[in-house]
This record gives C-alpha cells, sequence and structure tokens, in this order.
C-alpha cells in the first residue's frame, strides 16, 4: 500500500518570493532553508506529490495564499556551496552535505490570502502550528484536517 500524502506549511516573505513568482516560474528549489528540524523536514518526510499550503510572512497580511506541490526527490542545497550566497556554508562539503531541498512546483493561488488573524480565529484551524506562539519554523507538517478546511477557505478549485 503507498504511503499517505503528506501535507505542509512553507513560509517565504512575498517581496522575496512569492505565490506569483512560483506561479510565473511554475517549479522552484526551496533553497536557504537553514534550520535544522525544517531541513529534516524536506530531507526525510517531504514526498513527490506532497501538497503544501504556501503561506506569505512578513507581509500585510500574512496569511496562505495559495498551494504548491513537492515534485522530485530531496537534494543538496546548491547555495550551501557557493561562496557568494548569503546561504554558503563553510562546513559542508559535497561529500557531507548539510542542507537539502526540494522543488515545489505551483498548484493553485487563492483569489485571497486567508490572514493569520482568520486562521486563529477559525475553530479548526486555531490548531495548525502557525498559529502557536513562539513557533518560526518555515515549513511546518499540517494535518489533512487542516489542509482541507484551508482550500475551502481559500475556494481552492484544483485540490480537494
Amino acid at each position: 500500500m503507498p504511503d499517505a500524502m503528506n501535507h505542509w506549511l512553507i513560509k517565504s516573505e512575498p517581496d522575496v518570493f512569492s505565490i506569483e513568482d512560483l506561479e510565473r516560474v511554475g517549479r522552484e528549489p526551496w533553497t536557504g532553508v537553514r534550520n535544522y528540524q525544517a531541513r529534516n523536514f524536506m530531507w526525510r518526510e517531504m514526498k513527490p506529490g506532497d501538497l503544501a499550503l504556501f503561506y506569505h510572512s512578513n507581509a500585510k497580511p500574512s496569511g496562505i495564499a495559495g498551494i504548491a506541490k513537492v515534485i522530485g526527490s530531496p537534494y543538496a542545497d546548491p547555495t550551501q556551496f557557493d561562496a557568494k550566497s548569503e546561504y554558503f556554508d563553510s562546513k559542508s562539503t559535497l561529500e557531507n552535505p548539510r542542507w537539502w531541498l526540494v522543488d515545489f512546483e505551483f498548484v493553485d493561488r487563492f483569489s485571497e490570502i486567508i490572514p493569520l488573524d482568520t486562521l486563529k480565529q477559525d475553530a479548526e484551524l486555531c490548531e495548525m502550528m502557525v498559529c502557536q506562539r513562539g513557533t518560526r519554523l518555515s515549513i511546518n507538517p499540517v494535518s489533512a484536517k487542516h489542509f482541507k478546511r484551508a482550500c475551502k477557505l481559500g475556494r481552492c478549485k484544483k485540490v480537494g
């Protein structure tokens, strides 16, 4: 029996990379994650076909802007080897990389962002990690129930 699909919430500042940017390019490597727990989610738990809520952070308003899908298997984040990159890690080597990523593909953009305040006020979604005080991870697991509810609020037509 195949493994069940996982669901995620991935955060990006829209002035750095937005859901509109992902829609324009179609597919993007999720570079620059430098938190071990978030890295481990991508490296060890994300699978091709997993779906993610795309969250605009540090925005007015911050909130869920659309849906992305994991494409392909994890691989070493090339920015860790680039001395000119802000994500360079001098302790990483080609033989022993420290940072991993997956590629995401655009699925859908919500007609309106679901603001964080709306998530916190929703009886189901208020339980999501992104709604909890002190939770700052750029990648969070999301239950199937929460994913489905967010898609309903976002009037997503491409995902059930």
